[in-house]
This record gives structure tokens, C-alpha cells and sequence, in this order.
């Protein structure tokens, strides 16, 4: 036993006498001195945040990726080069992109943080004696604080009073359904199950309270689990890896040709060893696309929005690629899967069963027998049934102004009667004034039913009981049938045993309604005073089952027909029984019912092996304790598996933070989830994963998209220059550094930031997730960039080099290779780069889909790319000033009518070829 369950044991077991002592305490709490003395002992009673990097480090973070520093480094070579110019463009670069991947990450840390902020909570607590409002961060050991429905407990305490008390412990334990608290001692099943003892993070349900603080802040359990989960290190995403791995690529290339260029241009052209170098440094400059870190970042970025907009909210960038390669998500089911909105659905009667239609807690539905609408006044057997259901009740529901949702103060079990009440058209306040409740006797995990008696008129008292099936039927000896009270008989006790099990094997939860009406004695009084829970809960009158279930949300068929599509595995992991996990599990389409169904005990007693093997068929998690995900996740990881893990709890905070994609509620999660989780869904939804999974895929997609577009342009900036060594220098360098420069940090840009926001193609989420042995830079991306799009542009930029020397007089006069024509060649092959990456853009655009049929002027961002390139261009060519920087020069009409006609072949061209390839495929299958 842990030296936490050791301290919880001992106040739980001692009576309030010895508790209050070991506190040094009182019932009636602490002087205002003692207590701020304790208070410098203990501290605030708040939970700790996890510490994380200085803004400052946060900050320098972004500059010193594997790209960035490659970027540094080639700055600096370019400045201790003689090219003063070249390599400040290039630690420009590094700084706008760092500084804007750093506003990316304040505003996703703004956003979180927006979210887990709470307004000041205030604990009722007594201090010298009288009971004051505090605020709950200055309560200390030993305060006597009282609590009702809907307060938040603010402390690990040990009840001295209460009345009704039930406390939705699901951040803790994620068992969805309240725990009945009371001052006897029960240890319960499971852990924090202990009858008498409330913990910080928990809700109360109904009822009211007393009772006396044990622990706070970072002692409490939450606290405990908090600080558990923020030891726990996160490791670099797939995306840094990849990313990480894609620069060495990219540097080793460079650097090759850059030392293969460098020697060559010794000892083949002869030139000087400072003018080889510079050389050499220009061709290292074309390979390395210096445009691709603000790229890749501006394209996580608009992601980002976008998965906003479906409400997501991502804390890292990073985290945007990982969502594409997920292959497993572990889901709760509870308010992700269904709409944690329990509902009546059935009702059944001796003389009948009803269906009650509409979800959720507002009056939607009608209650009907075959197809005719009943309201309580139609049937003397339902009106009792109705009747029971709504006074026997302490839950209210209300509709909050601010979200416009409905809002419960009390259990979602009473809340579902509630509502049953109102379809059925019963006026429960009116009712309530007229049977004015006179006693109750609160609902107990040992008799498990809760009995309420009111004044039914002046000469009837009438004792109201609901409860669990199997408690309440036994306490029964008549049953109503059409009105009459006859005798329950075995065959009405196979009947509705029958009745149960059905509803049981559909994944139904059932609660039993009875009544007794006796007559109210002259001294009514001393009669209320004698009642006893046994003389109330005995000779009763059996009316029928209430049959409820937490529908599924409308969205999370499609959602996980996508998922199956996309060959992502979902595995169901709650807190709720066997029975009900399996059968919405079945409903909803996320598991054939051959599905095995692990209890959190099997789970308990298995290997490492047999967890392996068992999650490599279909599974069900049911029992289970949110602690339990995190061994769940961490043996997925060992089967190879991108794990997408969802939670709202404390204790799932540590599994939040193991997966590769934690998801936290935004709604019922916790601040501790929050803060271990990588994506925060705004609305709880299942649905809104399989959104982000595929803008994920997507993005990754683009990435793939644009860096087949930069890289295109570093075959035509390289191959001039390649004319120019092997011709042994007759062939005058066609293109300058700065000139290189500005395709891979101008004109590049913005229409590749363009691809960047391009829609998924058709059939992104029929294919399989991306292996891990997948790189961005794969087969595909190398050889359209280098062996096609690269030659051909590579071709045409050649061609528009000699073509201004043609009309200069060549090959009757030799290249030029200085003065006014050099430069108008120059810039012709920076222009015609320019108008050959105007087609790339668009082809680059799809994969195997025709852009015509996806829209050719659809992607308004990457047209918008365009027109800036064009515009930057004609800045350049017919600037004073910037021509000598960039030794461009102005070019004729005849140059321009050339640079026009380039990318209709180019695109025609790319066309044609994936029209080739989608004949093909389409043979292929047929």
C-alpha cells in the first residue's frame, strides 16, 4: 500500500471525532489565525503548472533547427565570401521564419490557455466559527467547508455531514456514473471509491455536504497524478525527424556538388582558387532551397487555422503532420462517442412498453405506443410511473444563457427523468407544490434505491422509491396493471427480469420505479419521525422500467466509416461495463460483434506479449481505469503504431502525454489534460479527430507538393551554371547567385506557400496511414522534381539563354559574356525560370488528378503567387539600382512573348502525362 492510500485509509476508516483531532480541528473549523498560519505552511491550494521553456528559449528554439543552422552557416560563407548581400537575404530568411514560427506557438499557448482559465472559485468554509465565503485557493488542512449540487470540490476532504450526496468522480476514475457519498465507511469497488472520502477535481452531483480538508493543492491526488505527468518527457514528432533527416539529405547533395564544382572549376577551368570557391557557393545555394523551413512552417500554420475552424486547437505545429500518420486511435466513449446525454428511450409497463423519441436533455420527443402520442393523463399506468420519476428526484436542468446549452445540476440518470417528465407533459413544479415532499432517504451503494415520501393529499402519504432492478423488485408485492393494483406474481417477476435482460443486451441501462400510499395519522409528525428506511421500502407497489442510454453523437457513424476507409483502428477505452462498451461499440459501426472485451482487471493480469497480440485483432477496453490507457498506448507504440490517444481526466494526463497525439477535451477536460495534450477539441467530438486526421493528411501532402515545386527550380539554376564549367568558361555563367537567390526566396514563395493551402485530393482518406519508413523525399518527389520537371524547365531556361545571345549575333559572334547583353541573358533565364515555375505550380497542384477537372483557378492563393512572382520580377528587370545588385537588365518584346508561350507547353505536357496514368490504373483494376 502507497503511502497516499496509507494517509487516505486512516481518515477514512477513524469517526469525525478522531479525524478532526488528528487535523487539529473542530466542527466548527479553524480560527481565521490558525488558518493563515497554515497557510504559509502549505501554501495556495492550486495545482501546479508544468514549468515549461523561457519564453526566451522558446524563442531561440526556432533558430536552431538542422535547416536553420545549415542557413547560418551559408549566410556566414556567403558574407566571409565577398557577397555581402547574399548572406544577409539569407539570414533574413532564417529570422522572419523564426520569428513567425515563434508567434504561431505564443498564439496556440494564448488559445490554450484561454481555454483552461477559470473564474475564482469560492468554498463556503468555517472560520471562527461562522461560515464565510473564500476563495477555494486559501483553504488549508483542517477547514470545515460545507458543499451542494454543482460546487466543484475543492479539496481532498473526509465528509462529517451529508445529505444525498453524489459526486461525479469521472476526472478521476473516468467511470461516468455518480459515486454515492456518505459518512459510514464502505471502501467501495475500486480505487477512490472509498464512501466517505470526496477529492479535488470532482463534481457533486446532488445533495449537500460537510466536511474537513486533509489535503490541498499538489498534495491532493490530483496533484499527485499532475505532477506525475509533467515528469514525463516528449519526444521529438515524425515531422522534426523527418524534417531533421530531409536536411542532411539536402546538405549532403549541396555540399557534393558544391565540392565536385569547386574542384572542377580548379583544375578543368583553371580558375583562381577564391573564384572557384564563389562558384562553388553558388552552386551549393541553387541545391539548398533555402525557401522550404518558412515554407514548411507558413504551411503548418494555415493548418493549424484550419483545424481550428473544425474545432481543434493545435498546441505544436509539428503536431499538424503527425495527425496524417496516425494508425490507432484510443478513444473514450463517454462524451466523445455519444453525446454524455443520458435518455430514456423505452418504458415498461405490466400493461405495455412505451418509446420515447428525441435525444439529449431538451424536450424534443414524444412518448408513443404503436405510432399514437401518450401523455401522462392517457394512461393511469404511466401517470404513476411519470409521477414517481419526477418527484423522486433532486436534478434540475437548465438552460445556460452564455452557451446556449442545456446545463444539469444534479445526475444525468434523474436528468434523463427529468426530461421523460416533460414529454410526457407533466408540470413537476406544480405537482411538486401540490405533494409537497415531507422526507427523503438518500440513495446508498448498499440498498442501492432512494425513496422520497410526500403528502399525496390530506388524508394520503405517498412513499416515492427508484433504485437498481434487482434491489427494488424484492421489496415488491403488488404490481399496477391498467390502473389496479394486483399481486406481483412469479410469472410478472420472469416478465420483467425477462424485459431487463433484453434492454441489457442492447447496451440499455435500466432503473425500477415503486410506490406505496398509506394513510397520513392524526399526529403526521411523529408519523414522518418514525418512518424508517425499512418500513418505507417494503410492501411496494411495482410500476415498471425506466430504459435509458447515452446516445451516440449523429456525426460518429461517418466519422468512423472514414476511419475503417483510411485503415485507422479505433479502440474503445471507458469505464462503462462490458455489456454497454461492446453494444455501442457494435451500434455505431466501430467493431463487429466478434470483438473481444478486456475488463481492466484482464488487463491487469496480462503479459506484455498477450496485450501485443490482443491489440492486433479487434478489442474492446471496458472497466478500465484512466491510469490504464498509458500501458494501453505505450504497447501500441511497441507494436509500430502512430497512437492517437483521447482523454479529459487527471489521471489520463500521463497516457495524453505517452501518445503520439494526445487529445484533450475542451469542454469536461481538466486543466492537467489540457496541458499533457497536443490537440484540444473545442466541442468534444469524436468526429472533429477524423477532421484533423485528415487536414493532417493533407498537409502532409502539400509539403510533399511544394517541395517537389522548390526543388523543381534547383535543376535549371544548377545546369547553366554545369554549361558554363564543362564548356571550360566558353559559355559564360548564365545565371548569378543573387539571381539563384531570388527564385528560392522570392519568386518561389508565395506560390508555393499557395500549394501549401491546397484542398485534399479525392480519395485521401481511402488510402492506408503513411509508414513510418516513409520519407517526404521520397522515389516520386525525386524524380518529377529532377528527372522531369527539373529537365524541362532546365531546357527551356537554356533555350531562353541562347536566345538572347541568337539575337545579339550568335554563333557569328561569341557569348557574351559582360556589358548589356550578358545581362538581358542573365535575366532571361531567371525570367524564363520564373514563367516555367508558373506551370509547376499548377501541375504541381495534383498528383494524378487533372487540375482542369480540379479547378484550374480554385486555389486562389497559389494564382495570387503568381501575380507577385511576375510583379517581382518586373521590379527587378526595370528597377535602377536593384539591376546592379541582381545584374538583371531590360528585356524585349520579343523576350517577353517568349517567356509568355512557356508554360502552356508545360502544363499541356503534365496533363497529358497524368491522363496516361489515370488510363493506366484504371486497366490496372479493371
Amino acid at each position: 500500500m502507497s503511502a497516499s492510500e496509507k494517509k487516505r485509509q486512516q481518515y477514512a476508516v477513524a469517526d469525525n471525532a478522531a479525524v478532526l483531532q488528528t487535523l487539529q480541528s473542530s466542527p466548527t473549523g479553524l480560527s481565521a489565525e490558525e488558518a493563515d498560519a497554515r497557510l504559509k505552511r502549505y501554501g495556495d491550494n492550486t495545482i501546479h503548472r508544468e514549468v515549461g521553456d523561457s519564453q526566451l528559449k522558446v524563442f531561440l528554439k526556432n533558430f536552431t533547427s538542422l535547416m536553420a543552422i545549415l542557413l547560418w552557416v551559408s549566410g556566414l560563407i556567403a558574407i566571409l565570401s565577398g557577397t555581402l548581400e547574399l548572406g544577409i537575404a539569407i539570414w533574413l530568411v532564417n529570422i522572419i521564419n523564426g520569428v513567425f514560427s515563434f508567434w504561431q506557438q505564443f498564439q496556440a499557448k494564448k488559445a490554450t490557455n484561454s481555454l483552461m482559465a477559470m473564474l475564482p472559485t469560492y468554498t463556503q468554509v468555517y472560520r471562527d466559527g461562522k461560515l464565510t465565503k473564500l476563495d477555494a485557493t486559501k483553504l488549508v488542512p483542517g477547514d470545515v467547508f460545507t458543499l451542494q449540487a454543482g460546487n466543484s470540490v475543492p479539496v481532498d476532504a473526509r465528509l462529517l455531514d451529508a445529505t444525498s450526496m453524489q459526486v461525479d468522480q469521472s476526472a478521476l476514475t473516468g467511470e461516468s456514473v455518480p459515486e454515492s457519498k456518505y459518512t459510514k465507511y464502505d471502501a467501495g469497488d475500486g480505487e477512490f471509491a472509498e464512501s466517505n472520502l470526496i477529492y479535488a477535481g470532482t463534481t457533486v452531483g446532488a445533495g449537500t455536504a460537510k466536511a474537513v480538508c486533509f489535503a490541498t493543492g499538489m498534495d491532493t491526488e490530483f496533484g499527485q497524478i499532475a505532477s506525475l505527468t509533467q515528469q514525463q518527457t516528449k519526444h521529438a514528432s515524425p515531422l522534426q525527424i523527418e524534417l531533421n533527416r530531409l536536411t542532411k539529405q539536402i546538405s549532403m547533395i549541396a555540399i557534393g556538388i558544391g565540392i565536385a564544382f569547386f574542384i572542377a572549376a580548379i583544375f578543368f577551368v583553371h580558375y583562381p582558387v577564391a573564384k572557384s570557391f564563389i562558384f562553388a557557393l553558388g552552386m551549393i545555394v541553387a541545391f539548398i532551397p533555402e525557401g522550404l523551413l518558412p515554407t514548411v512552417t507558413l504551411s503548418l500554420a494555415q493548418g493549424v487555422q484550419r483545424m481550428a475552424k473544425k474545432h481543434a486547437l493545435v498546441k505544436d505545429l509539428n503536431s499538424v503532420e503527425t495527425l496524417g500518420e496516425t494508425t490507432v486511435i484510443c478513444s473514450d466513449k463517454t462524451g466523445t462517442l455519444t453525446q454524455n446525454q443520458m435518455t430514456v428511450n423505452h418504458l415498461w409497463l405490466a400493461s405495455g412498453t412505451y418509446e420515447v423519441t428525441g435525444q439529449g436533455y431538451v424536450n424534443n420527443g414524444h412518448i408513443r405506443r404503436a405510432d399514437k402520442p401518450y401523455t401522462w393523463q392517457d394512461d393511469p399506468d404511466l401517470e404513476k410511473l411519470i409521477r414517481v420519476a419526477a418527484l423522486n428526484n433532486d436534478t434540475a436542468v437548465e438552460m445556460d444563457k452564455a452557451t446556449k446549452q442545456p446545463k444539469l445540476l444534479g445526475t444525468p440518470t434523474e436528468a434523463a427523468l427529468v426530461i421523460l417528465a416533460e414529454k410526457a407533459g407533466f408540470d413537476t413544479a406544480k405537482v411538486a407544490k401540490q405533494t409537497p415532499r415531507l422526507r427523503e432517504f438518500p440513495f446508498d451503494s448498499d440498498r442501492k434505491r432512494m425513496s422520497t415520501v410526500h403528502q399525496h393529499d390530506a388524508h394520503t402519504l405517498s412513499f416515492c422509491v427508484k433504485g437498481s432492478l434487482s434491489d427494488l423488485l424484492p421489496q415488491c408485492t403488488t404490481i399496477i396493471d391498467h390502473g389496479q393494483n394486483r399481486p406481483l406474481t412469479a410469472q410478472d417477476k420472469k416478465d420483467i427480469d425477462a424485459a431487463n435482460r433484453k434492454y441489457a443486451a442492447m447496451g440499455l441501462r435500466s432503473l425500477a420505479v415503486a410506490y406505496r400510499e398509506v394513510p397520513a395519522e392524526a399526529d403526521q409528525q411523529k408519523q414522518l419521525d418514525n418512518l424508517t428506511i425499512a418500513s418505507v421500502e417494503e410492501e411496494l407497489t411495482f410500476i415498471g422500467l425506466t430504459i435509458m442510454a447515452d446516445p451516440p453523437r449523429p456525426e460518429i457513424y461517418d466519422a468512423i466509416a472514414k476511419c475503417h476507409d483510411a485503415n485507422i483502428k479505433i479502440i474503445m477505452v471507458t469505464g462503462d461495463s462490458t455489456l454497454t462498451a461492446k453494444s455501442i461499440a457494435v451500434k455505431i459501426g466501430l467493431t463487429s460483434d466478434k470483438a473481444r472485451v478486456v475488463t481492466g482487471t484482464e488487463l491487469d493480469a496480462m503479459s506484455e506479449a498477450e496485450l501485443q497480440e490482443a491489440l492486433k485483432g479487434e478489442i474492446i477496453f471496458a472497466r478500465v481505469a484512466p491510469e490504464q490507457k498509458y500501458k494501453i498506448v505505450s504497447t501500441l507504440q511497441k507494436n509500430g503504431e502512430i497512437v492517437a490517444s483521447t482523454g479529459d481526466g487527471v489521471n489520463d494526463a500521463p497516457a495524453l502525454k505517452k501518445a503520439d497525439i494526445g487529445v484533450a477535451m475542451g469542454v469536461t477536460g481538466t486543466d492537467v489534460a489540457k496541458d499533457a495534450a497536443d490537440m484540444i477539441l473545442t466541442d468534444d467530438n469524436f468526429a472533429s479527430i477524423v477532421a484533423a486526421i485528415e487536414e493532417g493528411r493533407t498537409v502532409y501532402s502539400n509539403l510533399q507538393k511544394f517541395l517537389t515545386y522548390i526543388l523543381t527550380s534547383n535543376v535549371p539554376e544548377a545546369i547553366p551554371s554545369a554549361l558554363f564549367l564543362f564548356s571550360r568558361g566558353l559559355i559564360p555563367l548564365p545565371m548569378t547567385v543573387m539571381q539563384i537567390l531570388t527564385v528560392d526566396l522570392g519568386t518561389d514563395m508565395l506560390p508555393a506557400l499557395g500549394l501549401g493551402s491546397e484542398k485534399a485530393e479525392p480519395g485521401i482518406m481511402h488510402q492506408p496511414p503513411r509508414a513510418r519508413t516513409a520519407h517526404l523525399m521520397n522515389k516520386r518527389v525525386l524524380y518529377t522534381s529532377f528527372a522531369w520537371y527539373g529537365l524541362l524547365e532546365a531546357l527551356v531556361s537554356t533555350i531562353a539563354y541562347f536566345f538572347v545571345n541568337m539575337q545579339a549575333g550568335w554563333p557569328a559572334r561569341v557569348l557574351a559574356a559582360t556589358g548589356l547583353t550578358y545581362s538581358r541573358a542573365t535575366t532571361m533565364v531567371l525570367a524564363a525560370i520564373v514563367f516555367a515555375q508558373i506551370a509547376m505550380a499548377l501541375n504541381c497542384r495534383t498528383i494524378n488528378q487533372s487540375v482542369i477537372k480540379a479547378g484550374i483557378f480554385s486555389n486562389r492563393r497559389v494564382w495570387f503567387g503568381i501575380g507577385f512572382e511576375v510583379l517581382l520580377l518586373a521590379f527587378l528587370v526595370y528597377t535602377p539600382g536593384v539591376q546592379e545588385i541582381f545584374n538583371t537588365a531590360p528585356l524585349a518584346i520579343s523576350d517577353w512573348l517568349f517567356l509568355i508561350i512557356i508554360p502552356i507547353p508545360l502544363f499541356l505536357i503534365e496533363e497529358a502525362r497524368k491522363a496516361f496514368v489515370r488510363r493506366r490504373h484504371a486497366r490496372a483494376l479493371a
